[in-house]
């Protein structure tokens, strides 16, 4: 019994290991990852050709090198899956061969037993042996039962046979494919450190040149900080006509909420930590708040929001359901939605094909626009942010998983 749950268990192993993510998928992801790879290195040429642009293709080739490391985890995925079904099928193979073995030797015992005994002048003495009918008639049976056990056997053979055959041949296809993707991630892993030797050395020209660039991150952040600027502006605009519509006074830095906008407001609170990304998939590339150039030492970068990175084309989707309430281009920040929840407005900028307008009610992931792709970098990044009346307030705290 336990040799026959073994065996059984020896089968389906395989299907319960593989069953996450089929070969397809992988293979799927793959291709993406090196059409990603190919996208990055053009787009590193294009960067090369102006000297300021420095920053810019350590951007391109830091996206690069993830994506790169990505490829190299997703091919040791499948050499890893390869080498577990290489096993599976090499303990499948040694238990059929000692099923066939056996089943050989059985089967040899039975026909030399059944040629010594194979005379029809034999079988008719075993029969007329009989004492009574009913011994007879039970040996009849023995015999058509000996018959049919015997071909049984014979036919259990050519099957084991075939399966092992078939398995023989699986192995050998899965060892080929297996030491392919082994040469392959070879290749890749030394290409990554080519690229990453590239990187060290595109960051000892930017760090020797400092002040330089220095200046200009600084000029950046102040582009940044004018938008944001007029991003709280946008806030204070939607406060005062909120609640001149409700008759209080303009003059308020809050909004005055209705029943409805109370309860929107206390939806939304009630889901801290558990709103949905703006995204379906992305990255935070960088934090809220305070933090330390990732290049330029004693630089410190200021950000009221989170930068995500994420595919070309991807959309973006309102985190929880509301009113439009501002939908304008903004100067350095492409197109920009804002979405009120009560007292809290989502922010969401760096967008293209608006899906929306101003008063519209919008729902939970509902698609407002699709993240726009900067043609130098190449980096699809979408910076979002979060209000509570007219403070900022940190998205990690309130997206699920941030």
């Amino acid at each position: 019994m336990n040799k026959w749950i073994a065996i059984i268990c020896l089968f389906f192993t395989p299907f319960l290991i593989y069953s996450q993510e089929s070969k397809a998928e992988l293979e799927a992801k793959k291709e993406y990852f090196l059409a990603e790879i190919a996208r990055f290195k053009e787009l590193k040429k294009n960067a090369a050709t102006k000297e300021k642009s420095l920053l810019a293709q350590v951007q391109a080739l830091n996206a690069e090198l993830r994506v790169t490391k990505s490829l190299i985890q997703l091919t040791n995925k499948q050499a890893n899956n390869l080498q577990r079904k290489i096993q599976a099928n090499t303990q499948k193979i040694a238990a059929l061969k000692t099923e066939l073995k056996d089943l050989k030797q059985d089967y040899a015992a039975m026909i030399s037993k059944s040629y010594k005994s194979k005379s029809q002048y034999n079988r008719l003495l075993f029969l007329l042996s009989s004492e009574n009918f009913l011994q007879a008639y039970k040996r009849i049976q023995y015999m058509k039962q000996y018959t049919k056990f015997r071909k049984k056997q014979g036919l259990s053979i050519q099957e084991k046979t075939k399966a092992l055959n078939v398995l023989n041949a699986d192995l050998k296809v899965q060892e080929t494919e297996k030491n392919k993707l082994v040469a392959e991630n070879r290749k890749v892993k030394a290409n990554l450190e080519k690229e990453q030797q590239k990187q060290r050395l595109i960051i000892k020209k930017i760090q020797s040149n400092q002040k330089f660039y220095a200046k200009q991150i600084r000029s950046q952040q102040q582009k940044t900080r004018g938008i944001e600027r007029r991003i709280e502006k946008l806030i204070r605009e939607a406060i005062a006509r909120s609640n001149k519509k409700a008759g209080k006074s303009k003059s308020y830095k809050t909004f005055h909420l209705t029943p409805e906008a109370k309860k929107l407001a206390s939806g939304f609170k009630s889901n801290r930590g558990k709103l949905p990304w703006p995204v379906i998939k992305g990255r935070v590339v960088k934090k809220f708040g305070k933090q330390p150039h990732p290049i330029l030492k004693g630089i410190t970068i200021q950000n009221s929001g989170v930068d995500i990175e994420t595919d070309k084309n991807q959309i973006a989707r309102a985190i929880f359901e509301g009113e439009v309430s501002t939908v304008q281009t903004i100067k350095g920040a492409g197109k920009l939605v804002q979405i009120r929840h009560g007292n809290y407005i989502t922010t969401y900028y760096n967008l293209e094909n608006i899906q929306v307008k101003e008063g519209d009610k919008v729902t939970t992931k509902q698609k407002i626009g699709n993240v726009h792709t900067n043609a130098n970098t190449g980096e699809t990044v979408m910076k979002f942010l979060i209000f509570e009346n007219s403070k900022f307030v940190n998205p990690q705290k309130w997206i699920y998983r941030m």
